[in-house]
Order: structure tokens, then C-alpha cells, then sequence
């Protein structure tokens, strides 16, 4: 810090030849008569020597003024650092290729918040105030509203069962219902945790339906315990009490019509659906079958067995084997351990513990497959999920369990898949053929479950984990485009890993090659508020992802070429409410996604944005996006995707071309060696 120029504070006493005087340098100490080498000098002569203002010498300002100065020239110094900063940003910034910015091509008023949105087929089901309201996918046009609840619908669930859909909402006090969509009805199943003594009632904290909705499981938290329960769902007999409701033996009423809100038409060049859905309260569907409840693994204590054999004994056909449980450690061993740790890292361990969490679960319902292991006798209908997988927070295992049992079987795993460090994140993919397990070391297992065997183990960078992972619908570049493949593929992967620190990476597996990981986005260092919050597969288009960022900007990437392709936005008059943890969903069928906005003044807004018809740039990729079986098996580019017989035979083709090709420069060769050696005679014998 240096001092003011002695225009800034001076005292009157000072003249004009003061304010001339040029600084001058006083050495610290005793002065010494220099050597009159130059090499014996010191080096640290400047340091030894104080810049100091003449005109303090004479008049040095006395306190409070001295200290004003000090702070008056701290802050001229730090503004102008951050006038440079800002200068470099804006700088940067210009420099930096902006991607096209789409609006919404419709936009819905709401009049009442919506706290969660979910799709299905050509329906968008909107969670909020007393219930929840569908909404038309192609118009934004509200068909319907739901509203006799007490409280407000926190979450909702929908799930495609062919030509019904499932619907689950769960409310503020954690009790989820069940609905049946058919047609244009709609039909309450059962509140699955609803009791009538409050002091019972349970939280549902988490569920999850199997792919094609034949079960269901439920998170169930509540007076300090938490549970799951799995249920099956009887989706054949709803068809049939749907279709023939005089059949049912619990129709007594006749059927009642709902009053719906009248809305302003919303103008749109799509086409329209005109359905009148009606509430049927008066059919009974049946309803789910209990078969299973299951409750956190034990914590690991001193054995009770008497011997060895006890243990071989517990374990029945290796069902109890990896879970940790049975084993011959006696608590005086576990004691003296546990000892022996805290007196080695006593230095780490001291201070306030957290209180400990209540574990969670997350849960995945598996197809047959190879690697899972079914007794014979069982014979499962293919696409049905047979197996339950299900790893606990903290846990090193991940634990499968038998959906083919009632709820008076004794809940034991089939089998467990022990992990050398705890999983933090597990992800299945649509198709329910991969499986990913994140660790909390960073470490991601890939599973083909189809196919029966691992597609390799891949790390993180340094200090990265694992915060979400996201599968993308394998697919091929074809001169520079991306496609999907018209056939089946097996054993090909692609998915997208979100890090705890805002990057994001690109996974990719084939077959028994090592998995490969790409950078995406890199760690946002210099931009934090570009952080990436979350991110979503857009099926429709082969290779997108949707990027959300903590600043409320929204960006559609290429994950082949790691580019921005566009950039979406709300009108100006909205913005996002919570950035950083955006309410959206994306359809599975169509290249669009809806979004929650908010604006001053109206309590809420949907922005419903399409890229087929905001973003020009996509509209050939959603018309051609796919590769014919055809061109894949003519191309040499993709043999991955090829059957194992047509790779054999182009093995061998380019086997045989490489011999015949070896051969013809074998031939080439004495051919030459032949008139060489002709020329020689001819010359030996002119001589």
C-alpha cells in the first residue's frame, strides 16, 4: 500500500517546492561502504531500501486521518481490480459463440402453482393445488381436473401401460394413490398408505413401477423406521372391469360426471383432441397384492454361531453369500477393531459427530436375464420383471430379491453383488439391459444384464463422484449425423455422468472393450454460476441432452461433438423460479419438453417448448434419424452393431482379400526377379 499523492491530505503547510520534492529511498540500518566487486553486493539491497514520500517527513497526518487515507486508497485499489475483472469477463464473453435462443411456441397460464409435472404419451399430467389436472401434450389445452385433496400434490408419477396409463400423486402428508386412465375415463385404484389412526401414518418417500406396470414399490417412512413395500399390480383385471363395469360386484352408482373449468382456447397450428373425461367413482378396481416388505439390512454385529458349519449351514444355496451377515466374528474381535481404528486415527475422529441418517433405498426392477439366476420351476412371461434390485445408503451390496413369492415368505435376497465401496448412485437404463453402479469412490460398474457379463469398470477424475447418471438410446454417427440404429443392439451403451463438481462426462461400452469416458463440460471454475444442475436425455433426438445450469439457462448439447446445438428460453416477461432446481419434464415419444416459469405478478406459468417446431435446425433430424439394418450391414463403419455371423464373414472376406492381395505382390515379385534374371544371361552372353 503506498501513500497518497500529497494532493489527496496535506496540511497547509505545505508550499509549492514541498509538493515538487521526489521520493526517496532510506536504507534500513547502518550504512556500509559497498565492495568494490559488483559480485559481492548484495541481492537484497532493494529490499532493504524503504520508498518513503519527502513530504511526510515533514508533516506526517496524525490519526483519524492517516487511517481514512489508508481505507480511501484501499478501496480506490480494489474497485479498480474490479473494474479490471469485469473488463476480462466482458471481454471473454464476447469472444465466446453464443448459441441460438428459441422461445416457447406455447405458453399456458396457470392459475394455481404446479409443484411437479410427468408425461405420458400424448398427456401431461400436472401436480399442485387440492389434486392434479391433464393437460393435452400437442395443444397445452387442460381436459381435466382432480381436486379433492386437502393439501397440495408434491410429486406425481405416470407410467404408459400400452393404451392405459398409470397415475401416481403423492401429496404433502406422503400418502400416494393409485389412478387408472383408460380411454376417457379415470378410476381411483387405492391409496396405498392411507390409515385411518395418524399416529400409523406413513411418508412415501420414494416408489417405483416396473416397465410395463406389472409392480410397484413403495419407500415408506415413518415413527422412526422406514420400510419398502412391493406390491403387484393386477393390470389385466383392471382391463377387464374397465370394459365390462357391469361386471364388476362392487358397481352400485351410476356414473358421475365432473364439472370442468372453462379456459380460454389456446391458438396452435396442432392438431386438437376434444376428449370429455369422466371420474368413475363407482367402479371398484381390484386392488395391488402385498408380497413384500422389506426393511434395511442389520448392522453387522458379533456372530451367534457356535461353529463354522453353523455358518456353511445358514447359507442355503449360496442365497446369503456377500450380504456380510453370516460370518464367525465374535464381538470381542469387533471390539478390540474397533479399538485399534480409533486409537490410530484419534486425531481424525475427535470433534462433534453428525447425527446419523436414516437410510434411504433406491430400488430397480430387472427383466430375466443371463445373470440372474432363477429357479426352474419358475417360469416368468418375457418383459415381465422378475427381480427387485435394491442397494441401502452406506451399503457396500446390492441386494436381489425374488419378485415370485407371497407376503408370508420369509424376505431374504437371492443373491447379493458386494461392491468394494459404498453405491452412492444406480441408474437403469429404459430398456432395462444396463445397469450402472456408482460408488463412492468414484469408481462406475457396468452390468449387461441381457447378455450376462460386466461391460468393465471405469473411474472418475480425482476428487469427482458421482451425482447422477443418465442413459442415452444407443446410437451411431452417419456422415456427421447422429441415428439410431433400426435393428436390435446388444452390448452397445452410451450414458451421460453428472459430477458432484458441475462436469459432465460421456460413458460409452461395447462389448468386452474397455469403457471409454469423454469429457463433456469441464469443471466451472472461472463461470461458477454455470454449474450444471441437471440434465435430461431427449429420446427423440439421437445423441441430445438437455442442460439446465444454475443461472436459468437452458441448452441442448450433442454429446458426440460436445457442442451447443441451440439454447431455450422463457418469454421475457418470465423467469425460472427456483434455477437451480428447475421444474420440467421431457417426453419419451416427442422432441418437446415443458418447463416452469414464473413472472411478476401472476402466481405461476407453464412454458411448453418443442424443438420440432422452435427449432428449425432439429426439424431434419426428427424426420431422419434413424439408419436402415441395411446400410449398417454394407458399412464396414459400424461392426458393432453387425450379428456375430455377418462379422465372421466379414472377418473372413477381409482375410481373404488381404491373402489374395499378399499373393498377387508374391507373384509381382518373381515376375520381376524372373527378367532380371533374364536380363543377366543376355548380358553374359554378349560377353
Amino acid at each position: 500500500m503506498f501513500s497518497a499523492p500529497p494532493s489527496v491530505m496535506t496540511s497547509p503547510k505545505g508550499n509549492r517546492a514541498h509538493k515538487m520534492k521526489l521520493p526517496i529511498f532510506t536504507q534500513k540500518g547502518m550504512l556500509e561502504v559497498p565492495s568494490p566487486t559488483e559480485k559481492d553486493w548484495s541481492k537484497d539491497d532493494e529490499d532493504n531500501c524503504v520508498f518513503s514520500d519527502p513530504e511526510q517527513e515533514v508533516d506526517s497526518l496524525p490519526q483519524p486521518y492517516r487511517m481514512i487515507n489508508k481505507l480511501v486508497n484501499f478501496l480506490f485499489d480494489r474497485s479498480w481490480e474490479i473494474i479490471e475483472e469485469r473488463d476480462v469477463l466482458r471481454t471473454a464473453e464476447l469472444s465466446r459463440i453464443q448459441p441460438t435462443i428459441y422461445s416457447p411456441f406455447i405458453e399456458s397460464t396457470l392459475n394455481k402453482m404446479p409443484n411437479c409435472m410427468a408425461v405420458s404419451q400424448d398427456y401431461v399430467f400436472i401436480g399442485g393445488t387440492k389434486g392434479f389436472s391433464i393437460y393435452n401434450l400437442h395443444n397445452a389445452k387442460r381436459i381435466y381436473v382432480w381436486e379433492k385433496l386437502k393439501v397440495d400434490v408434491t410429486s406425481i408419477w405416470a407410467t404408459d401401460l400400452g393404451n392405459e396409463i398409470l397415475i401416481a400423486p403423492v401429496d404433502e402428508m406422503g400418502i400416494v394413490r393409485l389412478f387408472y386412465f383408460y380411454k376417457d375415463s379415470l378410476f381411483l385404484i387405492k391409496a396405498i398408505n392411507e390409515v385411518d389412526d395418524t399416529s400409523k401414518q406413513t411418508t412415501c418417500i420414494k416408489m417405483e413401477i416396473s416397465e410395463g406396470g406389472d409392480f410397484a414399490a413403495f419407500l415408506l417412512q415413518g415413527a422412526g423406521d422406514i420400510c419398502l413395500d412391493v406390491y403387484k399390480l393386477p393390470k389385466e383385471s383392471w382391463l377387464k372391469e374397465v370394459e365390462y363395469p357391469q361386471l364388476s360386484a362392487n358397481s352400485k352408482k351410476k356414473v358421475r360426471q365432473l364439472q370442468m373449468n372453462t379456459l380460454d382456447p389456446v391458438k396452435t397450428d396442432s392438431f386438437e383432441m376434444d376428449i370429455n373425461i369422466c371420474f368413475r367413482g363407482d367402479v371398484k378396481l381390484s386392488l395391488p397384492v402385498h408380497i413384500m416388505k422389506i426393511k434395511p439390512p442389520k448392522p453387522v454385529t458379533g456372530t451367534t454361531f457356535k461353529s463354522p458349519l453353523e455358518v456353511f449351514a445358514k447359507i442355503e444355496d449360496c442365497c446369503g453369500l456377500g450380504s456380510g451377515q453370516n460370518h464367525f466374528i465374535k464381538d470381542s474381535q469387533w471390539e478390540q477393531q474397533v479399538a485399534i481404528f480409533n486409537a490410530t486415527y484419534k486425531k481424525y475422529l475427535d470433534g462433534e459427530w453428525e447425527e446419523e441418517l436414516l437410510s434411504m433405498a433406491t430400488f430397480h426392477f430387472l427383466l430375466p436375464s443371463f445373470i440372474i439366476a432363477m429357479p426352474a420351476e419358475v417360469k416368468n412371461p418375457p418383459g415381465v420383471a422378475c427381480v427387485l434390485g435394491v442397494h441401502w445408503t452406506g451399503s457396500h451390496n446390492f441386494f436381489l430379491y425374488s419378485l415370485n413369492r407371497t407376503l408370508k415368505d420369509k424376505v431374504d435376497p437371492e443373491s447379493t453383488w458386494p461392491c468394494a465401496a459404498p453405491i452412492t448412485v444406480s441408474q437403469l437404463s429404459c430398456c432395462c439391459s444396463y445397469l450402472v453402479l456408482a460408488c463412492k469412490d468414484g469408481v462406475l460398474t457396468l452390468w449387461d444384464l441381457a447378455q450376462g457379463f460386466s461391460l468393465g469398470v471405469i473411474a472418475l477424475p480425482e476428487r469427482c463422484l458421482c451425482q447422477s447418471i443418465h442413459f442415452l438410446k444407443y446410437f451411431l454417427v452417419h456422415k456427421g449425423q447422429n441415428m439410431y440404429p433400426e435393428g436390435p443392439v446388444k452390448s452397445q451403451m452410451k450414458c451421460v455422468v453428472l459430477g458432484t463438481d458441475g462436469s459432465l462426462y460421456l460413458v460409452a461400452a461395447s462389448g468386452t472393450q474397455r469403457p471409454t469416458l469423454s469429457l463433456l463440460v469441464e469443471r466451472p471454475v472461472k463461470h461458477p454460476e454455470e454449474a450444471i444442475c441437471a440434465v435430461a436425455p431427449v429420446r427423440a433426438l439421437p445423441g441430445m441432452v438437455l442442460i439446465f445450469s444454475s443461472n436459468g439457462s437452458v441448452h441442448l448439447m450433442d454429446v458426440a461433438t460436445s457442442q451447443i446445438i441451440c439454447a431455450f428460453a422463457p418469454p421475457r416477461s418470465y423467469h425460472l423460479a427456483v434455477p437451480w432446481k428447475p421444474v420440467f419434464v421431457v417426453s419419451s415419444h416427442h422432441p418437446c419438453f415443458l418447463l416452469r416459469g414464473k413472472t411478476p405478478g401472476k402466481v405461476s406459468s407453464l412454458d411448453s417448448c418443442s424443438f420440432c417446431q422452435a427449432c428449425p435446425l432439429l426439424e431434419n433430424i426428427t424426420r431422419n434419424c434413424t439408419i436402415p439394418q441395411t446400410d449398417m450391414l454394407d458399412n464396414a463403419a459400424f461392426p458393432q452393431v453387425l450379428p456375430l455371423e455377418k462379422r465372421c464373414e466379414n472377418f473372413f472376406q477381409k482375410r481373404l482379400q488381404k491373402l489374395e492381395k499378399n499373393k498377387a505382390k508374391e507373384q509381382e515379385h518373381w515376375t520381376r526377379l524372373r527378367r532380371y534374371s533374364l536380363l543377366l544371361q543376355r548380358e553374359n552372353f554378349k560377353k
